[in-house]
Order: C-alpha cells, then sequence, then structure tokens
C-alpha cells in the first residue's frame, strides 16, 4: 500500500517485479494456485516465485544448475502456450485460481482458445448450478515498445485488439502506468470471475507516478482519472494515455510544451483499462457524462496507446466524434533498436506528440525544433547504439 507519491516520476521501480512478489505471496497462501509460463518465467522478472514454490517437474534427472523442480510444483512451464493454456483452463474448471504470463508477440498464440473460453463463460451464465469461475488471467510483458534484443517478430500487441472486439464483453485490457497501479490490478484480476483479463505492463523500472488509493480510484470510476499534478484547469487541449511507456511520453510531452509555450492549458488523462466499445472495466463502463467530465466536452484529444492506434480510436468514437481525436500508438514499425527509436519509428514519442499541437497552435518554430530534436536521436541510436533520452 502506498499511501502518496510526493514527487510523480522521479522514481523508478519494476511493475514486473511487484507482480512477482504478489504471485509469491499467493503461493505461500493458497495451495491450489498455479503458474504457467512458456520457459519465460525469469525472463519476465517474476522468478522471486521460485524462493516458495518448484517447477513441476516429472521423474526426470535434475541437474545442478536446474531451477527447484519436482512432481509436484505448482510453477508449469512449457514452451507451448496451447498446452499451458488448456491445462490452465482445466484448473479454472476446478475452481482453482491460476496466471499465465507471457512474451506479449507470443499471446496471440492462444486466441482462438481464448475465444472459445469466453463462450464458455457466456453460456454457463445460464446454467443456474454452474458457480462462477476463476478468471483467466494473462500476464503480458516483454512487450513491442521494448525489445531492443529481440526485434520485429517480438513485436505485436495483436490480442489487445482481438479481446476488445468481441461483443460478448467478456474481456477488460488493463494498462498500469506503474507499479503501483500494477498491484491494483493484480487485485482486480485475483478477485475477478467469468472473465478474460490481459494486463500489459513493461518488465523494467518505470516511473511511479500514483499511489494506491488513485489507482482504485481508476477500477473504481470508469477506467480513466485525470492527473492532477500534470494539468491545468480549463484545458486547451486534453492528452490521455493507456500503457506505461506511452504514457511516459505523454507526460514528458506535456512537460516539453509547457516549457516552450507556459500559456499553454493541458490536462492529462490516464487510461487504466478498456473493454467492448468502452473505457473502463466490463462491469464498470465510462459513461458518456463522467467522459465529458474527464475529457471536456470539446476540447482536441490527443491520445498515446499502447496497442494499435485504431483500437483506441474506435472507443473513444463511441464518446465523442472524430474529429476532436488524434491518436498515437504502435504502427507496425520495428526493429532490433533502442527504446526510443522504437518510439520514434511508430510515431508515439514525446516529440511527436508535441508536433501534433505545435502544428495546431501555428507554432512552425517549435515544429522545426522537434523535428530536429527526432532527427538527433535517430542519428546518435544509429552511430552509438544508444539513445539520447533515457
Amino acid at each position: 500500500m502506498i499511501d502518496r507519491v510526493d514527487n510523480p516520476g522521479a522514481e523508478l521501480y519494476s511493475p514486473a517485479l511487484k507482480i512477482g512478489e504478489l504471485l509469491t505471496e499467493e503461493f505461500k497462501n493458497n495451495p491450489k494456485f498455479y503458474f504457467f509460463s512458456p520457459d519465460e518465467t525469469t525472463s519476465n522478472k517474476f522468478d522471486q516465485i521460485f524462493e516458495v514454490e518448484k517447477r513441476a517437474w516429472g521423474d526426470l534427472p535434475v541437474k545442478t544448475w536446474d531451477l527447484p523442480e519436482a512432481p509436484e510444483g505448482r510453477i508449469v512451464e512449457m514452451l507451448s502456450e496451447n498446452v499451458l493454456f488448456s491445462t490452465m483452463t482445466g484448473h479454472l474448471m476446478n475452481q482453482e485460481p491460476a496466471m499465465m504470463g507471457s512474451y506479449e508477440a507470443f499471446f496471440p498464440i492462444i486466441t482462438a482458445q481464448l475465444l472459445q473460453q469466453m463462450k464458455f463463460y457466456k453460456q454457463s451464465k445460464n446454467v443456474s448450478w454452474r458457480e462462477p469461475l476463476p478468471a483467466v488471467n494473462l500476464l503480458s510483458t516483454s512487450t513491442c515498445w521494448r525489445q531492443d534484443h529481440n526485434g520485429f517478430t517480438h513485436q505485436s500487441p495483436a490480442l489487445i485488439s482481438t479481446l476488445l472486439s468481441i461483443p460478448s464483453n467478456l474481456a477488460n485490457c488493463i494498462f498500469p502506468i506503474d507499479d503501483v497501479a500494477a498491484e491494483e490490478a493484480y487485485k482486480f484480476m485475483m478477485n475477478s470471475t467469468n472473465v478474460v483479463n490481459l494486463t500489459t505492463f513493461d518488465k523494467n523500472e518505470r516511473p511511479r507516478y500514483i499511489d494506491s488509493n488513485h489507482a482504485n480510484f481508476q477500477f473504481e470510476n470508469g477506467g480513466a482519472s485525470v492527473f492532477e499534478f500534470a494539468s491545468d484547469e480549463e484545458p486547451d487541449f486534453v492528452l490521455a494515455a493507456a500503457g506505461d511507456i506511452v504514457a511516459h511520453e505523454t507526460l514528458e510531452a506535456i512537460k516539453l510544451l509547457k516549457e516552450d509555450v507556459p500559456e499553454l492549458k493541458l490536462r492529462f488523462v490516464g487510461i487504466n483499462a478498456l473493454s467492448y466499445r468502452a473505457i473502463g472495466t466490463t462491469d464498470n463502463k465510462l459513461t458518456k457524462e463522467k467522459f465529458e467530465e474527464l475529457f471536456t466536452e470539446d476540447k482536441p484529444i490527443l491520445a498515446n496507446f499502447h496497442g494499435y492506434p485504431e483500437t483506441l480510436e474506435n472507443i473513444l468514437e463511441n464518446y465523442t466524434y472524430k474529429a476532436r481525436l488524434r491518436v498515437h500508438g504502435f504502427n507496425e514499425e520495428g526493429s532490433t533498436t533502442t527504446p526510443f527509436e522504437m518510439l520514434r519509428r511508430n510515431r508515439a514519442s514525446r516529440y511527436d506528440l508535441a508536433i501534433d499541437i505545435a502544428k495546431v497552435i501555428r507554432r512552425d518554430d517549435l515544429v522545426a525544433k522537434y523535428e530536429d530534436a527526432l532527427e538527433q536521436n535517430r542519428l546518435h541510436a544509429i552511430q552509438e547504439g544508444t539513445d539520447l533520452i533515457k
């Protein structure tokens, strides 16, 4: 429980390590809990769980370099997402909670199985004797924005778009902005039933922005909130983001613009959950009235999304008219390159966002300044293999 954050964005913490800590406590307290992963538990930084639980292993010899292994182990690793998911749903059908972690780009492998599970959830609600089942909880990390050693093959947020397009309204896509929000997301997942939860976050250290009350408030109030420390009253523009890395870039864009155009009034809205046709979760969607409180009735909205921009744009169009919207996100541009270069290539960086607003307010000098900064970062990444921006 984090009661307050005195200097938002100043300190770095890993959402993945926080999730690993929570999984460890789950193993200690719940003998029916299982964790599934296609040999990526350590890579995704959940390996604290090996301190309290063993990897499932048969009667094969255990080598000295192996992690703790035993036939009764509750950490199930196998390089087959399909087999893992099938096994996990067996546990769920027995009222035994479980979670599955994987690289973001490989979760789409189980898409057909997820859709069948959602169909089962939908049908089971009509069966009087069927008790609610634990949710399908997916932890998606090693994401498209941070694959500087794996490259284009490991860059795909496609499952997000798929889940948000299913009319059954049985899927939540959750985007914790930091480790504190990740803890609240974990609690939400473990308390969910008859739904699919896909929670996406970076496994590296990220800035901490909000306290536990704020993170919980987002879930209880339609999946979005104004970040007061980065917002003005009666804004000229509303900037929004869903996803930790793109949210950071959006907040940095606000800093740039406030430094160069002090009189400009800006507001930041953090989005922590999306569901079918809506901001928020399946059971707590943001209303049109609340949307207008957060985003105003008519000010331009500039959004940055972890996934494909059209996915978020389609949701926002359910609340307001398209002419207000400009959405950035992952545009299927990738490579084995630096983190900021990934943002630049997909036009999701702080400078790209600032350029959009500079064009609207007709500040050609700022457009040139930000475009030059992008070019300098591009050249530095090519020549040095590192980013100018950290």
